[in-house]
């Protein structure tokens, strides 16, 4: 007679939405933004004024048509389960790619905005796959000492402790930096 072993039931795929409210707030302030480079743009002839209305009209536009993308497909944008995770920006990754997790910092201007850092195996490897605007940052967080895959918890509804600790439920012997 054999003994009969129980299969542990899996963890279900813990699921993070970005609260409407928080993502309709960035978008407003992303069109208002885009506004003032506008005005920027038509009421200034120098050339720094120009060049800066520009610059803000191209990017917070972009913004703008990411929050505004957010709102209409109500996509979850962090999904964990026991292979890896899922993220709306930087796509699919395994814990088999992940070679621990931390909390970084950083200053944006007056405020500190954090951040979930997963240190890669393979960053190439991943930069190869990723989705393009992954792929265009990642030279960008390499200068300021970042990996190319950081989750920002600014659309979560959950802190960093709180991702880092759901990871860690769904990948137990998953490094955690300090």
């Amino acid at each position: 007679m054999r003994p009969v072993i129980e299969k542990s039931a899996a963890l279900p795929p813990t699921v993070y939405r970005s609260p409407p409210g928080r993502v309709l707030l960035l978008f407003l302030g992303s069109l208002a933004f885009c506004v003032l480079g506008t005005v920027l743009l038509l009421r200034h002839d120098s050339v720094k004024g120009v060049v800066g209305g520009a610059a803000a009209v191209v990017f917070f536009g972009l913004c703008a048509v990411a929050w505004g993308s957010r709102l209409v497909r109500r996509r979850p944008e962090l999904v964990l389960d026991g292979t890896g995770l899922d993220h709306v920006q930087l796509g699919r990754i395994t814990w088999d790619e992940v070679g621990g997790v931390r909390i970084r910092e950083f200053q944006v201007r007056s405020t500190t905005q954090r951040v979930v850092e997963l240190v890669l195996h393979d960053s190439a490897g991943y930069l190869a796959r990723a989705p393009r605007t992954v792929r265009t940052t990642a030279a960008a967080n390499l200068r300021f000492g970042f990996g190319p895959a950081n989750i920002s918890t600014v659309s979560l509804p959950v802190g960093p402790e709180e991702v880092v600790r759901a990871m860690v439920r769904h990948r137990p012997q998953l490094n955690v930096y300090t």
